[in-house]
């Protein structure tokens, strides 16, 4: 079992730095592909902060080791419950695992570069949401499963609870 989950972890960290890389080596930086008309294209950007930009303004030295440190942090964290969570929650090790390879693939382009390569643009007519990656996309997915799973086991309490 600890092998497919590696497998997880080795294929997000794996399609997210060749994504990357493919569209580094591909588009001059903010040049932008129409891949669906009003809805998604490929456009490449670097985020010196994190989600949503978050201190992409703050003086360079202050955020790389402040990012590192947080990823330094975040990794240990996700590593140490990953390793106490039970074999049979399944989900839950999954999800640790897409977000696990999600944060090394970040990792990796703050150590590399110093920023992270975004490119996934979707937008509805002129209203966009921020461009992201595949790394964040893993996190996301992660997260969200984490989530449900927790309003679902608090569902089944309280019903077995009643």
């Amino acid at each position: 079992m600890y092998l497919a989950l590696f497998s997880i972890v080795s294929l997000v960290i794996l399609i997210d730095q060749a994504t990357k890389s493919f569209i580094a080596k591909s588009f001059k930086l903010y040049e932008s592909m129409v891949v669906i008309q009003h809805f998604f294209s490929l456009t490449y950007t670097r985020n010196p902060g994190a989600a949503f930009g978050f201190l992409a303004g703050q003086d360079g030295h202050f955020r790389a080791i402040f990012f590192l440190l947080i990823s330094c942090v975040a990794l240990v964290f996700l590593v140490y419950f990953f390793m106490n969570t039970p074999p049979e929650e399944r989900f839950s090790l999954a999800a640790i695992s897409l977000i696990l390879g999600g944060a090394i693939g970040n990792f990796l382009d703050r150590v590399k570069m110093g920023e992270v390569i975004d490119f996934l643009d979707f937008y509805i007519g002129q209203h966009h949401w921020w461009i992201f990656n595949v790394a964040d996309s893993a996190i996301t997915v992660g997260i969200s499963i984490l989530v449900l799973q927790m309003f679902l086991k608090k569902t089944k309490e309280s019903e077995i609870l009643s």
